[in-house]
């Protein structure tokens, strides 16, 4: 106990620094997500906290992330045209995805798949990032501009046909549902018909408007629109906090410059531009959890959603543990990758129970908690704290802040979070990709089809494409390098290693010797059956090497099992050397050792094969 408190000075102003930092993203990523700035303040507070008591991070601070609040994004905005438009219908589904999103996280720590997640290929994660920062720069350009499709008559008016056919068809489908629409009854039809005031038309026209203009192509969709509709009021607010963030860093890092812009700007705003755009009212007192995820929300309508839940999961993974690592090089220690995977899922159940949208590791966070002398997870728990007692003490100024200003933060988040390290090494990657005279680097094609994919299209279905198609490059590379370096030659021909140089024996036509080269896995089979194909006939001896060799799959498994019983009906005498562990395992599971192979053919090094042949002989 007197170890936990023992740094309890640093962690105290770490805390309270990484949590004062924490706030105006919070905010922003709350208002970007859809849920407004309350979700986003809830996300910080719980998921710092239980984070902090729960993860296997010391120093970690945890909160709404550009990625996490990326992908919640596209599934509040799917969810909420699934609604008819309606937040309020949509949100007992909303946190429920986010909910199993957690306890998936904790599944995965407790089943200890935490080291795996690195595995995910960097052009995958590169793509992803960049396309992430895209989606945040060009989704804000609307509010940046003071544009609300939803608020355009003009624009609305376009879609008031189709509001009156979506009213029309809503009353047909009840009615049928009701056994009233039949010839006797049909009058109550026309009637309820007659009865469409104007206000519902508008109503509908304006969710079909703010539908039509979410998203990427839905904000390229009324840029014109909003450039000629300008709100200068709004885009100068915007444009000052854009100006401060980037320009208070030349002065000084020690103060947050996205807290400065936050500030100075909110209170310009104040003072002397009436009638601007603030956030949502944030309420006051402590946050209530949102029973209605259990009242009103049937199992099988999460169904649909589990693959999503599931990528979130695994972002959240990633994200936090990338964060991790930040931190062990920071600290000079060590985190707990599945500990706290385990700590992140249950802050974002937890969070999400209380309508907060879900998060992850925080770098800069991170680092500023780091910085400013925290330690242990005390510090991590403390800002979640700081951040309540912001929300309790000061809800109501919170709700002054200019929408504009968090618009403006978020700019410089998505500027901030692309990755401009795999985008700059795009002319020097390797084109092993022909298309007809041009040649292109296959880790670029795969970055730059998550990257559009994810921008234009699915976030979650972009990733996964990513990785089958990075999966499958690099099988076909692992299977081409293998097949490249392997041979198989008799006597005098073979390019012999070299520890079977100067051996007369070896240059005999009477043994071949095949080298493998590499995994033999299911990529690399069809090489091997063709170079096993050239043992010459001569040979009445054929030696494997399988000293670079050290995995083989299924596939390759049974190819080489069908070369040996070829070989064995050809009456040849056949030799393992050097066979590792997992191969071996593989072959006498099968039966293969010592089946086709005695354990008498089978030698640890070269020389014990060589003295086998000279007793022979």
């Amino acid at each position: 106990m007197k170890k936990t408190f023992f740094h309890i000075k640093g962690d105290l102003f770490g805390g309270l620094t990484a949590g004062i930092v924490a706030l105006p993203l919070a905010l922003a990523f709350g208002v970007s997500s859809g849920l407004g700035p309350t979700a986003g303040l809830y996300g910080a507070i719980f998921l710092s906290f239980f984070a902090a008591l729960l993860g296997g991070t010391n120093t970690q601070i945890s909160g709404p992330t550009a990625p996490m609040t990326a992908v919640s994004m596209v599934i509040i905005g799917t969810l909420i045209a699934a609604n008819d438009g309606s937040v309020e219908k949509a949100l007992p589904i909303i946190l429920a995805v986010f909910i199993l999103a957690g306890l998936m996280q904790v599944a995965l720590g407790f089943l200890k798949l935490g080291k795996y997640i690195r595995y995910i290929p960097y052009p995958v994660v590169s793509g992803f990032m960049t396309a992430i920062g895209l989606i945040i720069l060009i989704t804000q350009l609307l509010p940046v501009l003071g544009y609300y499709a939803k608020e355009d008559a003009a624009y609305v008016d376009t879609f008031k046909p189709q509001a009156e056919a979506i009213i029309l068809s809503n009353i047909l489908e009840e009615e049928a549902g009701q056994g009233l629409l039949v010839l006797d009854d049909f009058s109550e039809t026309l009637s309820r018909g007659a009865a469409i005031s104007q206000t519902q038309i508008i109503e509908e026209s304006q969710t079909l408007a703010a539908k039509s203009a979410s998203g990427v192509l839905g904000a390229v969709r009324v840029l014109p629109s909003a450039l000629q509709n300008i709100s200068w009021i709004e885009f100068l607010l915007a444009l000052g906090t854009i100006f401060i963030i980037y320009g208070f860093k030349r002065i000084t890092t020690a103060v947050p410059s996205t807290l400065v812009a936050l500030l100075v700007m909110t209170g310009v705003a104040i003072l002397f531009v009436p009638g601007y755009r603030p956030i949502t009212a944030i309420p006051q007192g402590f946050p209530v959890p949102k029973w209605e995820i259990f009242t009103e929300l049937r199992v099988a309508e999460l169904v649909p959603y589990v693959f999503t839940a599931l990528t979130l999961a695994l972002l959240g993974a990633i994200d936090s543990l990338l964060t991790s690592v930040v931190a062990d090089n920071m600290t000079k220690t060590r985190h707990k990758p599945n500990k706290e995977l385990i700590g992140q899922g249950i802050g974002n159940s937890i969070s999400a129970m209380f309508g907060g949208i879900p998060g992850a590791g925080a770098t800069i966070r991170t680092v500023v908690n780091i910085n400013s002398g925290g330690k242990t997870r005390i510090s991590g728990m403390i800002a979640g704290l700081v951040l309540l007692m912001i929300l309790l003490m000061f809800s109501s100024a919170a709700s002054t802040i200019p929408a504009a200003v968090l618009a403006g933060i978020l700019v410089t988040v998505g500027i901030g979070v692309m990755d401009y390290k795999g985008l700059r090494a795009i002319p020097s990657l390797p084109r092993d990709i022909r298309i007809g005279k041009m040649g292109i680097s296959s880790e670029v094609v795969v970055m730059l089809v998550v990257m559009f994919l994810s921008t234009v299209w699915n976030l979650v279905y972009a990733v996964g494409i990513g990785l089958i198609m990075a999966s499958l490059m690099f099988m076909k590379k692992i299977g081409d390098l293998t097949e490249s370096s392997s041979e198989v030659n008799t006597g005098s021909k073979e390019k012999l290693w070299e520890d079977e140089k100067g051996i007369p024996l070896l240059k005999s036509d009477g043994i071949a010797i095949k080298h493998i080269n590499g995994p033999l896995f299911f990529g690399s089979t069809d090489g091997f059956q063709k170079l096993a194909k050239e043992i010459s006939e001569e040979a009445n001896t054929v030696l494997f090497r399988f000293d670079r060799m050290e995995y083989i799959d299924q596939s390759g498994l049974y190819a080489l099992e069908d070369l040996l019983v070829d070989l064995s009906k050809q009456q040849k005498r056949i030799y393992f050397i050097h066979l590792p562990k997992q191969p071996r395992h593989m072959m006498e599971r099968i039966g293969l050792l010592p089946k086709l192979v005695p354990a008498a053919n089978v030698f640890e090094e070269l020389p014990d094969f060589l003295n086998h042949i000279k007793s022979q002989n």
